[in-house]
């Protein structure tokens, strides 16, 4: 098998390359990802590639530096530019997740700097084969068992599908040497111990190779995992409202009319969808899932940079919360601009004889000679409350409350107020202030206006 065999059937089957691009090639000495930069370096031309190597110094090992010296020469050899870039692991926690955090951190930023739009990882069958027990000691479902993906983004693995053996043999054969990282036998890193004890004892029980098994095992749980997010991306076009502040929000009624496997990957989907970069650990799922429980989670929890929040029959997912209303003085007559919430509010002076009196609740209508020249538009503070017209004095949270104003929308609410008094709840309820009576000469109209779409 030659090098360009190793990595042919993946390219083609997953899709990886459709020719021209810019690549990306992780490079850290072993024979892995030694073998895929001189498989690509082979298909390089048919396919127009253009090819770039990082190597990442963890400074894990005090001679770790050796292994950029190697990777530099090799690319030298290989005539592909190298960018060595040495990282610092933070301390505390899974030494091997800190570590992969901060190689693909490096992997993003080298890519960006060069234009590449794929990087190149040397993950192997076996690898895959050690993430899928890892990730079923762990209880992992499905999604967790489909491990390592072929593509994810502009990531690719075109050795996803190759055994360490024939790569090693491949490499042999081409007469191209490689570093072994010593670390890789330590057995204080869970991988290692999969790959040295726990893969061997199962081939000797079982009387043959489990690898192909685990890795059909992943390559299956893909395929349901795939179905799963197709699905999953249906029903969120369906059920997502966009907000003017780019937030989405969806209803808790439908999403439960969902079965109970799709409804978190569907609000899973719209975090993404806002930049979110939590991935969908156990922890995550159970967060997503405890949206649609019985009572709904009732705080806002973050997933990966993304605030979640359920009020009532809505669950809003959003970069952050949304701006409260600033305070603004409203002359009468005037209109004020309200971009927070995309609407206006416009007073107008007209006379009392012809008017009737509208009943539509985005217009009131006030007698304008009891009222000041100039209003007060604010967003909610504690402790408003309003004595309504054709009702009693009540809690300005209790009527948001009954009118189904989600929580993250209260403080955006437009309260109209005159000397310290709320006339009106925008769009919601009037005050019994200033009513119209028959005596009334001249009539104050508030209207909540929708704002002209922003060009």
């Amino acid at each position: 098998m030659s090098l360009a065999d190793l990595v042919r059937p993946a390219l083609r089957r997953h899709a990886m390359l459709a020719g021209g691009e810019r690549v990306l090639v992780g490079v850290s000495g072993g024979a892995d990802s030694v073998a895929l930069l001189a498989a690509l370096v082979e298909v390089a031309a048919a396919l127009r590639l253009e090819l770039h190597v990082l190597h990442v110094d963890h400074q894990l090992r005090p001679d770790s530096a050796r292994d950029g010296v190697f990777v530099a020469a090799l690319g030298r050899r290989l005539g592909v530019p190298v960018t060595v870039e040495r990282v610092d692991v933070p301390p505390g926690g899974s030494l091997e997740a800190a570590a992969r955090g901060a190689r693909h951190a490096a992997l993003e930023a080298v890519a960006a700097r060069v234009g590449a739009t794929r990087i190149a990882l040397g993950h192997t069958a076996d690898d895959q084969a050690e993430t899928v027990l890892m990730r079923l000691l762990e209880g992992a479902g499905v999604r967790g068992l489909a491990a390592i993906p072929p593509v994810r983004g502009r990531i690719i693995r075109p050795l996803i599908g190759t055994r360490r053996g024939e790569i090693e043999a491949a490499l042999r054969a081409a007469g191209l040497a490689w570093v072994e990282d010593p670390t890789n036998r330590d057995p204080k890193f869970l991988r290692n111990r999969m790959r040295h004890e726990v893969l061997p004892l199962l081939a000797s029980t079982y009387d043959g190779d489990v690898v192909p098994a685990l890795a059909r095992v992943a390559a299956l749980a893909r395929e349901a995992t795939d179905a799963l997010d197709e699905l999953a991306g249906r029903e969120l076009e369906r059920l997502a409202s966009r907000e003017a502040d780019g937030a989405l929000t969806l209803s808790v009624a439908a999403l439960r009319a969902l079965p109970a496997y799709v409804a978190p990957d569907v609000l899973r989907q719209a975090a993404a969808r806002l930049g979110g970069t939590a991935p969908l650990r156990a922890w995550a799922h159970r967060g997503l899932a405890r949206v649609t429980a019985a009572p709904p989670v009732r705080r806002a929890f973050r997933l990966g940079g993304v605030v979640v929040e359920v009020s009532a029959d809505r669950v809003r997912l959003g970069r952050g919360l949304p701006s409260p209303l600033a305070r603004r003085a409203l002359s009468v007559p005037a209109r004020v601009e309200l971009p927070e919430i995309r609407r206006a509010l416009e007073a107008t002076i007209v006379d009392a004889d012809s008017y009737r009196i509208p009943a539509g609740a985005a217009v009131v209508a006030f007698d304008a000679d009891l009222l000041p020249s100039t209003l007060v538009v604010r967003s909610r503070r504690r402790g408003d409350r309003l004595t309504a017209f054709g009702g009693g004095e009540r809690r300005l949270k209790s009527l948001l409350i009954t009118a189904k104003v989600p929580r993250w929308d209260r403080a955006r609410v437009p309260l109209v107020e005159a000397a310290g008094t709320i006339l009106w709840v925008a769009g919601l309820r009037r005050s019994a202030e200033a009513p119209v009576t028959p005596a009334t000469r001249r009539i104050l109209q508030l209207a909540l206006l929708p704002l002209p779409p922003a060009r």
